[in-house]
């Protein structure tokens, strides 16, 4: 498993990259981890409509190949795409799906944050409001897009959609949930945190059919 950080990056090019990568990937080629932030960017996924971009703010929407429907993304805010080979790992999508969440929720527990699933939801919740969000596309048998979480970012866009196209859905970040922060390189720590709490759940012998 190879785990690369990218930094900063342009969403448009990144995702090609990924989709060149997947596309190009041998029985042999190494899974792979990217984590980045990228500058403020809307992402439209397959099953998208647009009714869920509730006004131009001027943030640019790109349409993906991932499901689901509109999310945001921006500085201060954790990405990790996981471009992985899952026959080879004999995981399942909803095993993966599974193994995403627990790792944004076992690293939220290591700053005393009490996060949960939602049924019938993807993604990381507290309380109320959705702290984490993910999105996959699985092409021949192999994974690419990701989770991103929310650390310290001006959350101000989101109301500009209905976030991952649930009307009124409460955000919250990372520097919310913490009685003290510590400043804005926290976010590339905790993208290589959420790399590394990844790394650890895809090590894992999991129950696939849960």
């Amino acid at each position: 498993m190879k785990v690369r950080e990218l930094g900063r990056v342009d969403y448009a090019a990144t995702f090609a990259a990924m989709q060149e990568f997947t596309a190009a990937r041998a029985a042999d080629t190494p899974d792979e981890l990217w984590v980045c932030e990228h500058p403020p960017v809307f992402t439209q996924g397959l099953s998208g409509k647009p009714e869920h971009l509730l006004r131009n703010i001027g943030i640019p929407v790109v349409q993906i190949d991932r499901g689901g429907q509109i999310t945001y993304h921006g500085p201060g805010q954790a990405v990790v795409y996981l471009l992985l080979d899952l026959r080879r790992r004999e995981i399942t999508v909803r095993g993966l799906v599974n193994r995403i969440e627990q790792a944004v929720i076992d690293l939220l527990a290591t700053y005393g944050i009490a996060a949960q699933r939602r049924e019938g939801a993807p993604g990381v919740y507290v309380g109320d409001a959705k702290i984490a969000a993910l999105g996959l596309r699985i092409k021949h048998g192999c994974s690419y897009h990701g989770v991103s979480l929310n650390v310290d970012m001006d959350l101000a866009p989101y109301a500009a959609i209905n976030p991952c196209g649930y009307e009124g859905m409460a955000v919250t970040q990372l520097r919310a949930c913490l009685p003290q922060w510590r400043g804005v390189e926290e976010t590339a720590i905790v993208g290589k945190a959420l790399a590394d709490a990844l790394v650890d759940q895809l090590a894992r012998q999991l129950d696939e059919s849960t």
